[in-house]
């Protein structure tokens, strides 16, 4: 059910088991004043290790659409994917192209990577949009591997084209930190962390500053109709996160 009221970051997380990295995106301050609604969109990390307990969890929150930001051959999911659930693919790093990754792959994995994604790539962002805007009635949960970069690329862009504060979609950003490493021992994998904070580093910024640049001046709305997403689509994604009282 959909609430309207603003709520902390303690609020807005929710334990699916097999996931490590979820919470709702409602209950976040918005320019017009009213919050974002909860149970409209979540964002998640690697839901194909979702157990039967957390699908269930993941269907009482009013999910009914799974928007997989991964590349196909990603997927790899414990169980089958539920009666009564759509899943939607957005590759966004497939989306990006060689070219992309040519100039930028180093940054990837940091929030350095966030504004050049979006300059050079607005296709991939209007197919998000769009699919966000197309899904059926009901909540949607954006996910990649760990719910940090693609992911949190996709939060950004949603909540800045409802109109939240960017203190606020910084702050959310960062709160996957905490949450995602521990995943990499669990994997026998080094702490990406070390090569993020030498990159944020080298480029003499921080995971903050980075992100406050990459929303300073941004215009959501105006991007959006450039690369091609029609008024109806950027309205219902709106009306999605910011529903008429």
């Amino acid at each position: 059910m959909r609430t309207h009221a603003l709520t902390t970051a303690e609020d807005r997380t929710l334990v699916w088991d097999g996931c490590l990295n979820v919470r709702d995106l409602g209950g976040l301050p918005t320019a017009s004043g009213r919050p974002t609604a909860r149970g409209a969109i979540v964002r998640a990390d690697n839901l194909d290790r979702l157990t039967a307990e957390g699908w269930d969890a993941l269907r009482a929150h009013g999910v009914r659409t799974v928007v997989d930001l991964r590349n196909t051959e990603e997927y790899k999911p414990l169980l089958p994917l539920p009666e009564g659930i759509d899943l939607i693919r957005v590759p966004l790093d497939e989306l990006a192209g060689p070219a992309w990754w040519e100039t930028h792959g180093r940054l990837d994995g940091t929030p350095l990577a966030l504004r050049p994604y979006l300059d050079h790539c607005p296709h991939a962002a209007a197919e998000l949009i769009t699919t966000v805007a197309g899904a059926r009635p009901g909540g949607l949960v954006v996910h990649c591997g760990a719910g940090r970069d693609r992911t949190g690329l996709a939060a950004l862009l949603l909540l800045a084209l409802a109109g939240v504060e960017a203190a606020a979609i910084a702050e959310d950003y960062l709160l996957s930190g905490p949450n995602v490493r521990p995943l990499y021992g669990m994997l026998g994998l080094p702490d990406q962390y070390r090569r993020i904070d030498a990159v944020l580093a080298e480029a003499g910024t921080t995971a903050e500053a980075a992100l406050a640049a990459t929303l300073d001046g941004f215009d959501p709305a105006g991007y959006l109709l450039s690369a091609g997403v029609a008024p109806a689509a950027i309205h219902a994604v709106r009306a999605r996160l910011l529903p008429e009282a």
